[in-house]
């Protein structure tokens, strides 16, 4: 199984950037399984951006990010998305993807290498 992100890098405060997370190699088909964003700024606890569940547009969102960040997905082709407006330096952190799914009591969780976003002052 590997997810791969991409699209991460340098970017002025108020500034965007989008994210994308490719999966390959899944167990189930990528539609089942519920997708988010987790990010980790260096030397603090990682945190939750933003979830969407596999079946429907349900997503949420960590307050520090809502009305900023938008995630979307396209299951025919594998893939997520997060969309980052209004950037703020404190948005700047490893951006990591997820793919968890339990099935017959059995969980099933993937995490990709992760891509570095920095918003800068």
């Amino acid at each position: 199984v590997q997810l791969v992100e991409s699209g991460g890098g340098l970017v002025q405060a108020g500034g965007s950037l989008r994210l994308s997370c490719v999966a390959s190699g899944l167990p189930f088909p990528f539609s089942s399984f519920n997708m988010r964003w987790y990010r980790q700024a260096l030397g603090k606890e990682g945190e939750l951006a933003t979830g969407n569940i596999s079946d429907g547009d349900n997503s949420n969102y960590a307050d520090s990010v809502k009305g900023r960040f938008t995630i979307s997905r396209d299951n025919a082709n594998n893939t997520v998305y997060l969309q980052m407006n209004s950037l703020k330096p404190e948005d700047t952190a490893v951006y990591r993807c997820n793919a968890r799914l339990t099935r017959q009591s059995v969980l099933y969780n993937y995490w990709g290498q992760g891509t570095q976003v920095t918003v800068s002052s």
